[in-house]
């Protein structure tokens, strides 16, 4: 489906980009639906999600900055529904610690993705080693209930 729209920005960094409600209407039942986004040839998975009393797509720094868009730009958008699986991909100090730990694997393979990727976004973005390792024992202590 494709829409013409203007992307908003909230406060310094917050972007998204609004969806029509008859997109939304095509889009089948439910008021969150998994799609892929498609702006100036960039393309990337994402989710159309009610907010603040409209439906909107996240569009992140690293998305703004590959499609080279801005908030207030008016732009030309192709959505598509996404119904493949989503996975992430793990550190290999992740993949290490959780095949170290099953019970801890199974709570982390039980994990919705955006779930697995808040564990892993936290991992990969340490700076030092010293706190990778601090957040990588904070995610296993969180996954064993601890």
């Amino acid at each position: 489906m494709d829409f013409r729209t203007v992307i908003e920005q909230s406060g310094a960094t917050a972007t998204g980009i609004p969806v029509p409600e008859e997109v939304v209407a095509a889009l089948g039942p439910g008021k969150r639906h998994a799609i892929t986004v498609t702006l100036n040839g960039h393309s990337y998975r994402s989710s159309v999600a009610p907010y603040k009393g409209k439906y909107m797509i996240a569009l992140s720094a690293e998305n703004r900055a590959e499609a080279g868009v801005a908030g207030g730009d008016e732009v030309d958008v192709t959505i598509e529904l996404d119904d493949q699986p989503r996975t992430v991909n793990e550190p290999e100090a992740l993949t290490a610690a959780l095949t170290a730990d099953p019970a801890a694997r199974t709570a982390f393979d039980a994990l919705s993705y955006s779930n697995q990727r808040r564990h892993v976004l936290a991992i990969e973005g340490a700076k030092t080693d010293a706190t990778q390792q601090r957040r990588l024992d904070a995610v296993l202590a969180e996954l064993r209930g601890a």
